[in-house]
C-alpha cells in the first residue's frame, strides 16, 4: 500500500476504487454537479498532476481523476496486457459505472488517446473537450529522447531499474523548477521494479507503424475524431514542450478549427506546474460558457 501521508497536503482528497479485472482501479470523485469534469493522465504521471485543478474545479463541478491501471494508487499487475485497448476498457468501465453524461474531458499526454478512445466509443456522452500537450492520432516519428528508451533489454534497465523515466520527466517536462515535495509526490507511486511495469508498457506501446499491436486501435480513434467538430474544443499548449511539440498541436486544429487556442510559451510538458494559475482560468471560463 502506498503510504501518500508525506503529500497529504498536496493531495487530500479521498480515494476511490473499483474493481476492474480483478484489479484495484483508484480514481478521485470531488464536488457534486449534473456536467462531471474528467481528467486523464499520461506517463509516467497520475492523478497527482490535476490536484490543483481537482480543487479549484471541484468547488463547482463533478470531478473525477482516474489512475490508469499501473499507475498511481491502482494496482500494478505484473502480467496485465499493458495496452492502448485495455486501458480504454478500463476508463469505460469506470466512467459507464458511475453513468456519468455531458463530460467535460480533460486530457494530457497518454490520457489523449486513452480518453479519446472513450470519447469515440460514445460520442453521446461527451460534452466538451480540453486538449493539453497530447495526441491521439498516428505518427511516424519519435524525439530522440524517447526513442532512446524503446531500445529492446535497454528500455527494460533504463525505465524500471533505473527509473530512469520518471527522474528524467522531474527535471524535462518543465520551465520552473519543481519543489522537492511535489517531485516526491510524481516518485511516490513508482518506488519499485515492480511499481515502474506499466511506464515501461505505456513507451512500449506508441505505436509508430501499421505492425504494431496498437495501431488499428489508434488509427480508429483518428478516424472518430471528426465526431467532436461541432463541440465546444479548447487546446491548452505548453509550447516549450520538447515531446509533443507545437507540431503537434497544429495537427489538432486540422481536426478541430473550431477549437480556442491557447499558446503557453513559457511553459514545458508539464503546464499545470508551469502555468498553473492561467491554465485553471482558462479552463474556468471555458466551463463558464
Amino acid at each position: 500500500m502506498i503510504e501518500i501521508s508525506e503529500i497529504r497536503n498536496l493531495y487530500p482528497f479521498k480515494s476511490h476504487f473499483i474493481k476492474v479485472k480483478g484489479y484495484n482501479y483508484h480514481y478521485l470523485d470531488e464536488g457534486e454537479g449534473e456536467a462531471p469534469v474528467v481528467m486523464l493522465h499520461g506517463n509516467p504521471s497520475w492523478s497527482f498532476m490535476y490536484r490543483n485543478l481537482v480543487r479549484e474545479l471541484s468547488s463547482r463541478s463533478r470531478v473525477i481523476a482516474p489512475d490508469h491501471l499501473g499507475c498511481g494508487l491502482s494496482d500494478k499487475p505484473q502480467d496485465f496486457h499493458y495496452r492502448l485497448e485495455t486501458h480504454i476498457d478500463n476508463l469505460e468501465a469506470l466512467l459507464l459505472k458511475l453513468q456519468l453524461k455531458d463530460i467535460t474531458l480533460i486530457i494530457h499526454d497518454w490520457g489523449g488517446a486513452v480518453g479519446m478512445g472513450f470519447a469515440v466509443r460514445h460520442p453521446r456522452l461527451i460534452k466538451r473537450l480540453l486538449i493539453l500537450n497530447s495526441a491521439a492520432f498516428a505518427m511516424d516519428w519519435l524525439p530522440l529522447r524517447l526513442a532512446l528508451m524503446r531500445i529492446p533489454w535497454f528500455d527494460d534497465k533504463l525505465i524500471r531499474s533505473l527509473n530512469l523515466f520518471v527522474l528524467a520527466s522531474l527535471r524535462m517536462t518543465t520551465e520552473k523548477k519543481l519543489s522537492a515535495l511535489v517531485k516526491k509526490g510524481y516518485r511516490l507511486p513508482y518506488q519499485t521494479y515492480d511499481d515502474r511495469i506499466a511506464i515501461l508498457r505505456f513507451v512500449q506501446d506508441i505505436p509508430l507503424d501499421p505492425q504494431h499491436i496498437s495501431y488499428e486501435v489508434l488509427l480508429e480513434i483518428e478516424h472518430g475524431l471528426w465526431m467532436f467538430r461541432e463541440s465546444p474544443v479548447c487546446l491548452i499548449w505548453g509550447m516549450k514542450d520538447w515531446c509533443f511539440a507545437p507540431l503537434i498541436l497544429e495537427r489538432w486544429k486540422l481536426f478541430y478549427p473550431q477549437a480556442e487556442v491557447f499558446e503557453m510559451n513559457h511553459a514545458g510538458h508539464y503546464l499545470l506546474e508551469d502555468a498553473g494559475d492561467e491554465v485553471t482560468g482558462i479552463i474556468r471560463r471555458f466551463l463558464a460558457k
